[in-house]
């Protein structure tokens, strides 16, 4: 955009720590909704001294729509297939083939595996809820702690739902910095098992140190427990795979093929991430075939999706917001200023939107938002720090999921169905999601220094 905002850097730098300032307040202290707590300070800067509100508008609108154009119908996709894993026994299935795997005697990271692929596809606290049986289980036939158990299985889930699409965060920090789907997915899960497997020996180092006994009340609510017919392994995991795969194709077709060449773009079409999702949808209906009665089939399905537009929607206007935020960034002399100070402190220009994604994370106790902001302020600095989208994106994941402590609902769920004390908590799941974010930013790190990213 090549009109401005506003010229003046002092109002503009005022205006934006103003801005974060009050999102705290809104959502911290009076406990507002993350989409009007975002709405109303953007809104507020436009009454800036020296700002053209003309131009303040025409970003705002032109921010917006251009983020939520490339990644609503993506996001919606996403929703359902994690519904349908959700209903059809597919998390269970995924989790019991991982067991398998590992063997019993090395739950804990049967678990964290689990949490792994589940983290890909579904909300880390849905996840939560339906093992939460089969860790207390698994705890009281092992003699283990709840925090030996558990911990790695919490990590693991919030770190692959902040860093590898499907799932509405990474998909909404793509569309906000144009970052490469399939290098993300690529990347992300490098990145991501790394740091999976450093929380579990976290787990296994401080577990058995924190009082945290598993329950007795769970007994007989485990998968393995239960007369429950559950669906094959292979439609369990396809529809997570399955567009995984296409999406990775197309970015290798990209770098392998000729650009206009008959395979190159068939593969560009079913990489394209509405027709992979689309196909992962497809075979979330076949594990609804799993279920007995034509009715009940196709009202769990219409069921699936009313849930997934309606949990889809918050993220999509709560993107477009970031969106419109990062284009009235970028119209104002703040983009300039923040990158010029950054480079001249000669640390690594990477850590910026890690350190965005952290703070993001501690203001609202949500990583998808944390996530969002670090994308939404980075993206009009990326030039000028010399960072890649994908490197931009991963970074400011990798600092969402720093540290899950009282202000974040998901700490909530794990440590009230763990029945976990409050002090054992912080400990377990506070440590792991520490632990989980520094080891993924320092894999990001080494991959951006050695030219990868």
């Amino acid at each position: 955009m090549e009109e401005t905002v506003t010229d003046n850097a002092a109002v503009t730098l005022v205006g934006f720590g103003a801005l974060i300032v009050l999102l705290f307040f809104l959502i911290a202290w009076y406990k507002w909704h993350v989409f009007a707590a975002l709405l109303i300070p953007i809104l507020l800067f436009a009454a800036l001294p020296t700002v053209d509100r003309v131009t303040f508008i025409d970003a705002f609108e032109t921010g917006f729509g251009s983020t939520i154009e490339s990644i609503a119908v993506v996001i919606v996709l996403g929703s359902i297939i994690a519904e349908a894993l959700r209903h059809t026994g597919g998390i269970e299935r995924i989790t019991s083939s991982m067991i398998k795997m590992v063997g019993r005697r090395r739950m804990p990271l049967a678990l964290t595996l689990s949490g792994f692929v589940i983290g890909i596809a579904i909300f880390s606290d849905v996840g939560y809820v339906i093992l939460n049986p089969l860790v207390h289980s698994a705890a009281l036939e092992t003699g283990a702690t709840m925090s030996t158990m558990a911990t790695g299985l919490v990590g693991a889930m919030q770190l692959t739902h902040a860093m590898v699409p499907p799932t509405p965060g990474p998909l909404s920090a793509i569309a906000l910095v144009g970052a490469d789907v399939g290098k993300v997915i690529l990347f992300g899960t490098l990145i991501t098992l790394i740091g999976a497997l450093a929380g579990w020996l976290f787990a296994r180092l401080v577990g058995h140190r924190v009082p945290s006994p598993p329950s007795e009340e769970f007994t007989g609510q485990a998968v393995s427990e239960q007369d429950r017919k559950l669906p094959p392994l292979g439609l369990a995991y396809a529809p997570i795979l399955v567009p995984l795969v296409l999406i990775a194709g197309q970015s290798v077709a990209d770098l392998t093929l000729r650009e206009g060449s008959i395979p190159h773009d068939i593969l560009s079409f079913i990489g394209w991430p509405v027709f992979a999702l689309s196909v992962g949808v497809a075979l979330s209906y076949l594990l609804s075939h799993r279920m007995t009665g034509k009715q009940d089939k196709e009202n769990r399905r219409d069921k699936w999706i009313e849930n997934a537009l309606r949990g889809s929607a918050m993220i999509i206007v709560v993107t477009g917001l970031g969106g419109a935020l990062s284009e009235i960034l970028q119209a104002t002399p703040a983009v300039d200023t923040i990158a010029n100070w950054v480079a001249g402190t000669g640390l690594p220009t990477i850590f910026l939107p890690f350190v965005l994604g952290v703070v993001g994370n501690m203001i609202t106790g949500s990583t998808t938002v944390g996530v969002i902001t670090a994308a939404s302020i980075a993206a009009p600095m990326m030039e000028q720090l010399s960072l890649s989208p994908e490197a931009t994106m991963l970074a400011g994941a990798a600092g969402s999921v720093i540290v899950k402590y009282v202000n974040s609902s998901y700490f909530w769920v794990c440590t009230s169905l763990s029945r976990m004390p409050l002090r054992s908590a912080l400990i377990s799941y506070g440590g792991v999601t520490l632990v989980n974010g520094v080891v993924s930013m320092l894999a990001v790190f080494g991959l951006w220094a050695a030219g990868a990213l």
